[in-house]
């Protein structure tokens, strides 16, 4: 037998994906499985999700659900070993849409109902109303799964539970009115463990139930003890501050890898970039910018958002294409309206040095990763960035916001007068166009001296990204969880390896 963890989550890549919880819900469970752990994903049964699936069959049926009953179809990730677990109810689930949003773009308007389900069928299935193994631990992803700790304690399941931050912003707050619509039992909403300023909040509901706590970076794990971090719940946080560990977030190495990708025009490894500029002239063409292998080419791949900073870059961008003549950018993304009608407007203005592309799909965003020089990835709060890790595999330069994850995966190359040794990428502080600027600006002067920049693209491409070290970081913590005698299922790990409470952060009000 091996330990048995029931991963609940709104999205796992490629079933459903969105940004970077679909991909680090499949990454992690697939690093876990080939770490001796049984790993399995339970999601809503989306259409595409039933359509993709492999080896589907029906195993099991639930009552009592929100939204009401449901069917369980059991199967396997495409192209893998991890098993997946689909919910489904095709009143909540077949849309046109994406797992939130209608084809308008507008959010759902039952979304809390959707996902109370979600969280109401793992509680279920971890207390034994199925024929299911039952799991040793839930692991429950984001807000989306944010009920599931508290119903887990109303089911009377065994299991213990962990709870992810994958964005503390996020939080599913709905109105208390729909409370008995989501099954929350009457004395819950009555000792306000999940009632936010006069709401009822998903997230709330997680970070005062699950047993453990935990965040995708180290700094973002200090980070949102702090009232500009906390996004209102830092008190709580630090009440439970032993319970919270740091994870850092690891990529799938092999998808994002540029000596096999087969998403790009020629592969290329450290040793050898040629293909880097057969994929530079892929890039150009893809995005309607000129053909120009000497031009520094500066990509922006992201949620086109204020967290994000796309704001920022629609003011920084005119200044540098001023300054820089041949500086070409390629933007790949969709989010808020205004901001996709700013960048719109820069590209009008600038028909031959910006490429926009407004939406997402994986080729477009290989392409990006493969042919650019440099990425630009600002952001007001980051809990771990994937997007610059991507980049940096496939040796484009990430310059980057110092702030949560960014912060620990990007080391500041400093100037060419000043360079630093195993730098990886350019960062800044502040939310100002000027404090962009400038860190563009040493990249750009970096850019020409191409020992320095080899260097660059060297460490970017031999870091070590991969979910090796942090799967074993969340076996420990589940072997921590776990009671005897299942712990004796755990494999040794073959290093020693310790998770540990977030250190204490010295608070100081204005």
């Amino acid at each position: 037998m091996r330990p048995n963890i029931l991963f609940v989550a709104a999205e796992a890549a490629p079933l459903a994906k969105t940004g970077g919880l679909g991909d680090v819900v499949s990454a992690l469970s697939e690093a876990l499985n080939s770490d001796g752990i049984h790993a399995t994903v339970l999601m809503p049964g989306y259409t595409a999700a039933l359509d993709h699936a492999e080896k589907l069959k029906p195993c099991g049926r639930l009552s009592g659900l929100p939204g009401g009953d449901a069917a369980l179809w059991c199967g396997h990730m495409p192209d893998s070993d991890v098993e997946v677990i689909l919910l489904r109810n095709d009143a909540l689930y077949k849309r046109a849409g994406s797992p939130y949003l209608d084809a308008d773009g507008n959010e759902f308007a039952d979304n809390g109902l959707r996902f109370a389900a979600l969280s109401h069928a793992a509680a279920q299935l971890a207390s034994g109303a199925t024929d299911i193994e039952l799991p040793h631990v839930v692991h429950a992803h984001d807000w989306h799964a944010g009920l599931v700790p508290m119903l887990m304690r109303e089911y009377g399941a065994e299991a213990k539970s962990i709870f992810t931050i994958h964005n503390l912003a996020f939080q599913g707050n709905y109105s208390l009115a729909c409370s008995a619509e989501f099954g929350i039992p009457e004395h819950v909403r009555q000792d306000a463990s999940v009632e936010y300023w006069g709401q009822l909040s998903f997230m709330k509901a997680a970070l005062n139930y699950a047993d453990r706590i935990t965040t995708v970076s180290n700094s973002y794990a200090r980070e949102i003890l702090t009232p500009k971090f906390g996004s209102g719940f830092d008190g709580l946080l630090r009440q439970r501050q032993n319970d919270l560990v740091a994870v850092p977030n690891g990529i799938d190495t092999l998808t994002w890898d540029p000596t096999v990708d087969p998403l790009i025009a020629r592969n290329y490894d450290q040793e050898d970039l040629r293909g880097k500029q057969v994929c530079k002239r892929d890039l150009q063409k893809t995005f309607g910018l000129p053909f120009d292998p000497f031009a520094p080419v500066m990509a922006m791949g992201s949620r086109l958002t204020t967290q994000k900073m796309a704001d920022v870059a629609i003011e920084a961008m005119p200044v540098l294409l001023a300054a820089h003549p041949r500086l070409q950018i390629a933007i790949l993304g969709c989010g808020d309206r205004d901001i996709e009608d700013g960048l719109r407007a820069l590209a009008t203005n600038h028909p031959d040095r910006v490429g926009l592309h407004i939406g997402y799909d994986e080729g477009r965003a290989h392409c990006l990763h493969a042919g650019a020089d440099m990425l630009l990835h600002g952001s007001r709060f980051e809990p771990f960035g994937l997007t610059p890790i991507y980049s940096m595999r496939y040796g484009t330069v990430p310059i980057a916001s110092r702030v949560g994850g960014l912060a620990d995966t990007v080391v500041d190359a400093g100037s060419v007068e000043q360079p630093v040794v195993n730098a990886t990428g350019f960062l800044f502080d502040g939310e100002a166009a000027a404090d962009m600027i400038a860190a563009v600006e040493r990249a750009l002067a970096m850019f020409v001296q191409p020992q320095l920049w080899r260097a660059l693209q060297r460490e970017d491409m031999t870091a070590d990204v991969g979910w090796e070290k942090s799967s074993q970081l969340y076996i420990n913590l589940y072997r921590t969880l776990i009671a005897e005698p299942a712990k004796a299922m755990f494999q040794p790990v073959s290093r020693e390896r310790t998770t540990r409470p977030v250190e204490q952060v010295s608070m100081k009000r204005a």
